[in-house]
């Protein structure tokens, strides 16, 4: 079975990156892997793709997403970097792959992938829920449980389809909700892919949800999954061998979340730990700690989020101002100051 493993990230989170690809190459090697970048490359920093550990670059201004710059302007980073994600799968389904597999940025492989093709050889689509177990303890059911209610049962930090059947099916209607409603308003009902995604095994035939605790191990699970390591090396998760590790929210709250779920499991700190020096090893001085290029308008001001719901509120707005980041006289921002909302406050 040809696979096509991609995953969708801004260059501040290339160091992340590279260690999903150096992994996925190390068990992978004959696996096609793609990055979708959603950014532009900060000053001073050359971008050789030749030099990284994936094979091609697709840039999401190239995924022929209609009126591509507003269409992003009314994205935050984390919703425009989650909505490509819908976009690329679709067009991968006519890309010559029988497989396509999606890894968030943040994950790493500590073993090989063959069960997930051998699952896509009786299922079109593989899904991983937050939760396997229920949680027990207070804190956890907060922490864990409600959380999984108001975000999402599945985490889309992980997804594998057959490019095909009900695979295909799937990628064209995640595609068509991605790219009008991948917004982070749980109010509405939206966590940008995520809550979609609740409905995927009643609109969908052939969907697997994957019940093996090696898959998709983060800090929102670890209350129900311990790990040890065996004499040969080997680390199990329950009794299963490890597959991926999703290491959401790098930093403090991290580091917080694992040692309050993780306790005296001493091998998830090991983990934690190798991961946080090969992300350190892959990172490079040169580009900005938080960066991303579609954060400013044109001149370098800040976008606020505000402006970026206004104009998603508006479509006389999108319709009057196509390119929104255009920071010269009588584009939007000059709208924004006459409304007497250039800082964000509403009028």
């Amino acid at each position: 079975m040809k696979v096509l493993c991609y995953s969708s990230f801004t260059f501040s989170y290339l160091n992340r990156a590279r260690v999903l690809y150096q992994t996925l190459r190390r068990f992978h090697p004959d696996w096609e892997l793609v990055a979708v970048i959603t950014d532009r490359p900060p000053l001073g920093f050359v971008f050789s793709p030749a030099a990284e550990p994936f094979d091609r670059v697709v840039w999401a201004e190239d995924l022929g997403i209609d009126d591509f710059k507003a269409w992003l302007f009314k994205h935050d980073v984390v919703e425009a970097c989650t909505a490509v994600k819908g976009p690329f799968i679709h067009q991968a389904c006519a890309s010559g792959a029988d497989a396509v597999i999606y890894l968030d940025p943040d994950t790493a492989l500590f073993g090989p992938l063959d069960p997930l093709v051998d699952w896509l050889g009786e299922s079109d689509i593989l899904l991983t829920p937050h939760l396997l177990h229920p949680n027990t303890e207070r804190s956890a059911i907060l922490d864990h449980d409600l959380s999984a209610s108001r975000t999402g049962i599945f985490n889309l930090g992980f997804v594998a389809i057959r490019t095909t059947g009900e695979g295909a099916r799937f990628a064209k209607w995640w595609n068509d909700r991605l790219l009008d409603y991948c917004y982070d308003d749980i109010p509405l009902g939206l966590f940008v892919d995520q809550r979609w995604c609740d409905h995927v095994p009643a609109l969908f035939e052939q969907v697997k949800v994957i019940r093996d605790p090696g898959y998709n191990v983060a800090s929102w699970n670890l209350s129900q999954r311990r790990l040890e390591v065996t004499g040969d090396g080997r680390i199990l998760v329950n009794g299963y061998p490890l597959r991926f590790w999703h290491f959401t929210k790098l930093g403090p709250t991290g580091d917080v979340m694992t040692k309050r779920y993780a306790g005296d499991n001493y091998p998830v700190y090991e983990v934690w730990r190798w991961y946080k020096d090969q992300v350190s090893a892959a990172t490079d001085p040169r580009i900005p700690a938080r960066y991303w290029a579609y954060d400013q308008y044109a001149d370098g001001t800040p976008i606020s989020r505000q402006h970026r719901l206004t104009y998603r509120a508006r479509p006389d707005l999108q319709a009057a101002f196509p390119d929104p980041f255009d920071a010269r006289p009588g584009g939007f921002r000059d709208w924004l100051v006459g409304e007497g909302l250039a800082d964000g406050e509403r009028r």
